[in-house]
Parts: C-alpha cells; sequence; structure tokens
C-alpha cells in the first residue's frame, strides 16, 4: 500500500511541465467533488463555488488507503479550504494538503486552472 501512496507527490503551479484536461467545468458538481484518473493516479477536483475557487489533490485517503476523497465534505476552517474524508472526517488542506488534526500524514495537492471552460490539472510527468 506504501507504494500506492508514494506515488502522490503534490506540485506547484511553477513545477507543472503538462496541464491535464479533466473535462468541462459543467461535468463537476458545485460545493462537491468528482474523481478523475490522469495515468495510474485518482485524482479528486472540486469546485468550490461558495469560495469561487477550484482544487485538485489525490482521492487516496492516507489514513485508511481508500479512495474516496473525491466523496468528501468541502469546507472551511478559519478561511483554509478543506475536505474531510467521508470514513472517518479527517480533514485536509486543498491549498497545501496539510492534516488539519495535527498528524503527520498529509495528501498531495494540484493546481487547477480554468481556460475556456475547460478544467486542467497541472502535473509534473
Amino acid at each position: 500500500m506504501e507504494q500506492l501512496l508514494q506515488q502522490y507527490q503534490s506540485v506547484t503551479q511553477n513545477k507543472v511541465m503538462h496541464w491535464f484536461n479533466a473535462g468541462n467545468i459543467n461535468d463537476f458538481p458545485e460545493n462537491g467533488g468528482a474523481c478523475v484518473k490522469y495515468k495510474t493516479k485518482q485524482i479528486a477536483v472540486y469546485n468550490f463555488t461558495r469560495k469561487s475557487a477550484w482544487y485538485a489533490c489525490q482521492n487516496l485517503c492516507p489514513h485508511k488507503m481508500e479512495m474516496v476523497l473525491s466523496r468528501g465534505m468541502v469546507g472551511d476552517l478559519s478561511g483554509i479550504p478543506k475536505i474531510a474524508c467521508p470514513l472517518h472526517k479527517k480533514t485536509f488542506s486543498l491549498e497545501n494538503g496539510e492534516n488539519l488534526n495535527g498528524e503527520d500524514y498529509k495528501i498531495a495537492t494540484y493546481p487547477v486552472k480554468i481556460e475556456n471552460e475547460n478544467v486542467y490539472i497541472g502535473f509534473t510527468d
């Protein structure tokens, strides 16, 4: 299972080498998430309309090792956009993947851009 988790590494905007077209903006629910596949990765994409922002992260919960984060609840903790895992309610920052419950494990996050009503996720591979 560790190998599965190791394939997910956060990407910053300035490190993007490839923008992947994840779909049309209408393919994603408002204030919720959906899962897309990029190579061997499952990526959760969120249309956080309450913040007028888009986010992407690994779909793999690092605690339970299940592909469920796209089904979690999006919210806000003191101005930090977050996702709560639907299995155990642990929360992670959608900006940097930090575990907002103070535990060691975190999630990988990816930059998102919207162009011509299409959602693009940035990757280094």
